[in-house]
């Protein structure tokens, strides 16, 4: 069995992977990058794909393993892609979701429903020790909703709604979350593709 280290620390993200990787890879063995005494890599990218490439090759590096890694975030048409990369840190400080989503809110506070478009947007990369690499990119569309709903999910899902839905990503279940969000629609894209590009 093939092991694949995960390069987050997320409970929520790492929970999220190992059930799509179990459904579509479950040849594959998930680690948390927890497992191992390396240091958090610093995302000095500008795009996803470079954060997303840049922590799979450091860590696939640094523990001789394949490693997967995402870099995922909201894009908001009104604040011209923003919070984009910066989407974990928006307010500040890395993962305080309740900032972020405060913050966001805030500065679509006079923004008209018509007006409040976005994306998820999730890049997954795969990096091998001897320096091999792939990317995958999806992206879900949707709007801001004015009041956070659902204690499911992390991020910005309880202000997500999904095109086609009237709740939130934070309100689905996990299986409904995966079948439409932009990390499930990614590792559906990248989880066959796994073990043969290990094994190549």
């Amino acid at each position: 069995m093939a092991e694949l280290v995960l390069a987050t620390r997320n409970v929520g993200k790492i929970l999220e992977v190992e059930r799509l990787l179990q459904a579509h890879a479950p040849q594959i063995h998930v680690r948390s990058v927890s497992e191992f005494n390396l240091d958090d890599v610093e995302e000095t990218g500008d795009t996803f794909e470079a954060n997303a490439l840049l922590k799979a090759e450091t860590i696939a590096r640094n523990t001789g393993l394949p490693a997967l890694a995402d870099d995922s975030g909201i894009a908001i048409d009104a604040l011209g892609g923003a919070p984009g990369i910066y989407s974990a840190r928006w307010a500040g400080v890395h993962g305080d979701d309740a900032a972020n989503i405060a913050k966001v809110l805030e500065q679509l506070d006079s923004t008209p429903d018509a007006d409040r478009g976005a994306q998820f947007v999730c890049v997954i990369a795969l990096a091998l020790p001897d320096g091999r690499s792939m990317t995958v990119r999806a992206e879900v569309e949707g709007q801001v909703r004015r009041v956070p709903m659902g204690d499911q999910g992390f991020g910005y899902d309880p202000i997500f709604q999904p095109d086609g839905f009237t709740i939130t990503t934070a309100e689905m279940s996990p299986e409904q979350k995966d079948a439409i969000s932009h990390r499930g629609k990614a590792l559906r894209e990248i989880a066959p593709k796994i073990a043969p590009f290990i094994n190549a």
